[in-house]
């Protein structure tokens, strides 16, 4: 089937009309994307039965600290093979990719993604497996409509639609999963983005179900708050995960600006040295680390390995992600909170005047606060731990616990999310304009003129009559320094004052506007920008497939993009 038959469907979804249609797209990125992902997982659990059958912690100490070691070598080699100077990946790179390339994630990056993250993951390094799931579901909506050239507005929600389904594949959550691609990676929340994004976190879930079963990657032990006069502890222990989660971003921040200047081949190989030494020290921290997660639920830890392993996993997490190794943070904030959490339920459990919970408890709370501060995505957070506990009791702490360690993180230490951070590292702004946003969300199609002809500078008078027939607004004259728009209404006053053999646009009175060629896939906020890069006073939209001014399909002037984004108040009738 030709693509170009798509053509009515793209220019529906352009201006947010296809809602039926991007909701059976994200969908079937929705099952792409949790294929992906289980594929992503079942990689890295395979390799990890060869090469630490028993977990890394029963590894001889030189096993520990040779293997990180072996697995940046590994990435180091597949970088300079496949990507060539192309070294962004996990969730900085989506959020790249949807604030300056319209959504448009390579296929190159997912592969390199896919193999240098289960690399690396696969010989113990203290990362974790969801962000580069992240990547790779994202890049699998991207691709999705890629191939089929949807408008780039609707590109976008396909990209929320795989990191949706990525998050329920990877954790079978997948109210989590929306409310990570919408209030993280889209920033946004509304109707024509939330079904399709739903769709898919379902089908994702589902992927993931099918090759996992629907039980969580956790083993909870029941869950309940042993007295409401817990609530003013579990406030503090709020408090002092948001400063631990200020503590892990300030130092990836401050560590990335530390070590710029040295190539990135150096940095992963120091960063291997440091977590192999970590291991040495702490075989816990090595690893995704969930088999650590569940022995802290179940109160199997004592406080101080509770206080190492937390403060360990935080160090060597953050060496990695600052040297940019090709692993992910979301799955060790889980890890860190749980430590941390239980290390306060132990604290609780010996100094309070009263019976308190289980240590399980505060491990479980110490989970949501730190996933929620360090992120900046309290909704997803709460949404995770209902999910993961299938407990709706847990959602009176957990809302106390998960808001107050955000508003520490944010309002005292001044953190934004650690994705923001690292683009600015990056010299890069994923915000929240809401022009921008609204701009996003509306195709070139939605808006152009569609009432235009094209024509050669020079032309017979009775062919430049012909141009005015069925009354276009616009003429574009395709000439030698350039193409120009005409006014199709000052030909006709030239041929109406001076009628002759030739007639040639590019002399005749006219106010002419320099134009720049835009694909009909791109948004309003694409060609508001193209018209700033290039100076050009209006935009000539090119069909998919098609480029050149022989395949127009419409016109887009500067206010028309105003017009799409301003308040035009309507008069109200006058009163009789």
């Amino acid at each position: 089937m030709r693509r170009e038959r798509f053509e009515p469907l793209r220019r529906r979804l352009a201006d947010q009309r296809g809602a039926l249609a991007l909701s059976a797209l994200g969908l079937a990125s929705g099952v792409v994307a949790g294929l992906v992902t289980v594929a992503f997982r079942a990689t890295i659990e395979t390799a990890q039965r060869y090469i630490a059958p028993s977990g890394f912690d029963a590894l001889a100490q030189d096993a520990r600290l040779a293997l990180p070691f072996i697995g940046a070598l590994l990435a180091i080699a597949v970088m300079g093979w496949l990507g060539r100077g192309r070294l962004r990946t996990g969730v900085v790179h989506v959020l790249e990719r949807l604030s300056y390339n319209e959504a448009q994630l390579p296929l190159r990056n997912a592969a390199l993604q896919f193999l240098g993250g289960a690399l690396v993951l696969s010989c113990g390094m203290a990362l974790g497996r969801e962000g580069p799931s992240v990547h790779l579901g994202a890049a699998s909506g991207s691709q999705l409509g890629q191939w089929f050239r949807i408008p780039h507005n609707s590109l976008r929600t396909l990209v929320g639609c795989g990191v949706a389904a990525a998050i329920a594949a990877s954790f079978n959550t997948p109210l989590a999963g929306v409310a990570f691609a919408l209030e993280v990676v889209l920033m946004e929340f509304t109707v024509g983005s939330l079904t399709p994004v739903v769709l898919a976190a379902v089908s994702g879930a589902t992927v993931g179900r099918l090759f996992y079963g629907s039980s969580t990657v956790f083993l909870v032990p029941p869950i309940s708050l042993g007295s409401l006069w817990e609530l003013p502890y579990i406030l503090v222990v709020g408090i002092a995960l948001g400063a631990m989660a200020a503590a892990f971003i300030l130092m990836i921040r401050e560590l990335a600006r530390a070590t710029r200047r040295y190539p990135w081949w150096l940095k992963a190989l120091g960063a291997a040295v440091l977590i192999g030494g970590c291991g040495v020290a702490v075989p816990e921290v090595m690893g995704i680390g969930y088999d650590t997660v569940n022995l802290a639920l179940l109160g199997r830890y004592a406080l101080g390995t509770l206080a190492m392993v937390a403060v360990v996993k935080l160090l060597a997490t953050g060496v990695g992600i600052a040297a940019g190794l090709p692993g992910g943070l979301i799955g060790p904030t889980l890890v860190m909170g749980a430590m941390a959490g239980g290390v306060f339920g132990h604290l609780g459990l010996g100094f309070a005047p009263m019976d308190t919970s289980e240590v399980g408890l505060y491990a479980m709370l110490g989970m949501g606060a730190m996933m929620g501060a360090t992120l900046q995505a309290p909704l997803a957070a709460l949404l995770a731990l209902l999910e993961l506990t299938g407990d709706p009791n847990i959602i009176l702490p957990g809302m106390l616990v998960v808001v107050s360690a955000s508003l520490t993180a944010k309002e005292l230490f001044a953190c934004e999310s650690v994705f923001a951070v690292q683009m600015r590292e990056f010299g890069l702004d994923h915000s929240n304009d809401p022009v921008a946003q609204k701009l996003r969300g509306i195709g070139v199609t939605a808006v152009m003129s569609a009432a235009v002809r094209a024509a050669a500078p020079r032309l017979p008078a009775a062919a430049a009559a012909s141009l005015l027939e069925n009354t276009p607004t616009w003429i574009v004259v395709d000439g030698d320094d350039g193409s120009v728009l005409l006014p199709a209404a000052d030909l006709a006053r030239h041929l109406e004052a001076e009628p002759g053999a030739v007639v040639n646009l590019l002399e005749i009175p006219a106010r002419r506007r320099a134009l720049a060629a835009i694909r009909s896939e791109a948004t309003l906020q694409a060609g508001l920008d193209l018209l700033a890069q290039t100076g050009a006073e209006a935009l000539y939209v090119e069909a998919a497939g098609a480029p050149g001014t022989n395949a127009i399909l419409g016109v887009l002037t500067r206010e028309q993009i105003e017009a799409a984004y301003r308040y035009v108040p309507v008069a109200s009738p006058a009163s009789g």
